[in-house]
This record gives structure tokens, C-alpha cells and sequence, in this order.
């Protein structure tokens, strides 16, 4: 059986926030199809922001790399502030320019679920859309479904969770590992 590497980032500076509640549900739809899951999250994420004009990377920064590199798929989950991506998310992904030489170019073919968390219907739609043209931008393919979670009126939390929500979660995690997968399986028979 093919597996995959799955990287998981997201949240926010708040441990056990709504969107690091997503990110380990969408990351839990991976690993029931068999994926190896990493999780980089909350203030995990807290890294210097991106500079162009140095080489120097925090241990931090150079782990991020390393998951990206490594990854067969990712699943990024931002909350959406002020009807965008989250500073620190776009900063995260920003890191990716370090592999903009590589035998793989950024994300290039890897699956990419998008998933937007924040308390208002408008600003996860718009972060949504953001964080699937950051997926392009990176030659990462979107999977088809994508997800927009308003907090205001939907629970992540243990014991609490909205099943409507965990299973649009778990099925954009099981959408990047099956893609991934298949892909890794096809490279294989090359």
C-alpha cells in the first residue's frame, strides 16, 4: 500500500483555537486513509517574519522547510482576520519561497486543503478564497472541496462538535492523502 506524508499547519496564537481544532480534525480524515500526518501549529508557527535578503533560518523556520519539502500533501487551515489569511499563516507559507530552486518547486503537484476558520460567515468565504490563490501560486492543486467554518455558530470543540463540520473536515483530509497517494502511485509505475 502507497502512503503519504501529510503536513498540517494552522491555527492561531491561541492554543486549542477553533482552527488548530479543524487542522487535527481535517489531519485526522488523512490518517484514517493510511497518510503519515505531521502537525506544525499555533504558536508553532510564530517564526521570524520572512526575509528575501538573508539565508539565516530559526530551528523553527528550518523545520517548516524540511515538513514542506518532505510533504506529499498539506492542509493549511488560517482564521480569517479582517476577511483574510491570517499574518502569521501567510508568513508560514512565505517560507516555501526557500524552495523556489528546488527539484521541486514549491508545493508543485502536491494536494493543498484549504480550510478557513473565523467568527462571521464573510470572512471565512474570503479567507477561503485567498488561501486556494496562495495554492496556485505555489503549483499546489486545491482539492475540490474546501472548507469555510464560522465559529460564531459552529463547535470544534471535544464532546461539543458540529458532525456536519468534522465530516467536511475529515473528507478535505482524506481528499489531500488520496490525491497524494495516487500521485505517489503513479510516479511509482512510471
Amino acid at each position: 500500500m502507497t502512503t503519504a506524508n501529510i503536513l498540517v499547519i494552522g491555527g492561531s496564537t491561541r492554543p486549542e483555537s477553533s482552527g488548530e481544532q479543524a487542522a487535527r480534525i481535517a489531519g485526522r480524515g488523512a490518517e484514517s486513509v493510511g497518510a503519515d500526518v505531521l502537525y506544525i501549529l499555533g504558536r508553532d508557527l510564530m517564526l521570524p517574519i520572512y526575509d528575501t535578503e538573508t539565508a539565516e533560518r530559526t530551528a523553527q523556520a528550518k523545520a517548516l522547510i524540511e515538513a514542506m519539502r518532505a510533504c506529499d500533501g498539506i492542509i493549511v487551515v488560517s482564521p480569517g482576520y479582517h476577511g483574510g489569511i491570517s499574518g502569521m499563516i501567510k508568513n508560514a507559507l512565505d517560507y516555501a519561497e526557500d524552495m523556489n530552486r528546488d527539484a521541486r518547486v514549491y508545493l508543485d503537484g502536491c494536494a493543498f486543503g484549504s480550510i478557513a476558520v473565523a467568527y462571521g460567515a464573510q470572512a471565512t468565504v474570503t479567507t477561503l478564497h485567498q488561501l486556494r490563490q496562495v495554492a496556485h501560486a505555489l503549483r499546489a492543486w486545491p482539492t475540490p472541496l474546501g472548507g469555510s467554518i464560522n465559529s460564531a455558530t459552529t463547535s470544534l470543540k471535544p464532546g461539543e462538535e458540529d458532525e456536519s463540520a468534522v465530516a467536511l473536515l475529515e473528507t478535505i483530509g482524506r481528499q489531500v492523502a488520496e490525491f497524494a497517494m495516487l500521485r505517489k502511485l503513479h510516479a511509482a509505475q512510471s
